[in-house]
């Protein structure tokens, strides 16, 4: 028996990319395309799919998902833009309900394998920092990835940049943003398509984690496998690697 996928926001890049890839997995079947304009509701109901994959945007995607909830399918969000009481809200919603699904700010194996070692490293080594590289049309900044790897890393280390660099910013935010106290400073340039580096400093050395996506294709099989997993969880999980 396959799965039934509907991808909504299927006209968008990271949209055509995985229409065609749901399209040529063997344990998934097709069975809608939904965009803006379209009642992602009513799609989801007469198509019948178990699944729903979104890319769309920041400002949609809190809608979407709730929909997606209510329809009583899994969903699969690789849109970032949630914040983190919102994911809370929709992981209680989604545990009443026994529902399983993901939400992922990358899908790519490279940037889970990237979290998953920065959250080692920074356990010796606590003083970090964050660049993430993204094109000139990424909604949000900054991205998903960054913030979930400064998550990810402070969850390792209560003690990270202590104590506080005292810098003198001349120009406000010059140091970027700072996140569970780490400082992220976010690209935006044509050129680029998602690339971060994190880079750890200590007395005489400095170590750099950096994944860099040059075809939206290296998602693909995070999509695909998070399609198959997300039937048999009860609960709403947050990275893609709670279900590797």
């Amino acid at each position: 028996m396959t799965i039934k996928v509907l991808v909504n926001g299927a006209f968008g890049r990271m949209g055509q990319i995985t229409v065609k890839a749901i399209s040529a997995h063997p344990a998934l079947e097709l069975v809608g395309q939904t965009g803006r304009e379209y009642d992602l509701l009513k799609s989801i109901k007469d198509s019948h799919a178990e699944v729903v994959v979104d890319f769309t945007h920041p400002s949609a995607v809190s809608d979407n998902l709730n929909i997606i909830i209510e329809a009583g399918a899994h969903p699969v969000i690789g849109t970032t833009g949630l914040t983190a009481d919102q994911i809370k809200v929709f992981q209680e919603k989604c545990k009443k309900l026994r529902l399983g699904g993901l939400i992922a700010p990358n899908f790519s194996l490279g940037a889970v394998l990237m979290m998953k070692y920065a959250k080692d490293i920074v356990k010796y080594m606590p003083n970090v920092e964050i660049i993430e590289m993204h094109h000139d049309n990424k909604a949000d900044a900054p991205s998903g990835t960054a913030l979930r790897s400064a998550e990810m890393m402070a969850s390792a280390n209560a003690s990270i940049n202590q104590p506080q660099n005292k810098s003198i910013e001349t120009i406000p935010h010059a140091r970027g943003a700072t996140h569970h106290n780490i400082p992220i400073h976010a690209v935006r340039l044509k050129g680029f398509l998602a690339h971060e580096e994190i880079i750890f400093g200590s007395t005489g050395e400095t170590l750099t984690l950096r994944h860099d996506s040059i075809d939206r294709e290296c998602f693909m099989s995070g999509v695909c496998l998070a399609c198959e997993k997300v039937t048999k969880l009860d609960g709403l999980v947050y990275g893609l690697e709670e279900i590797l």
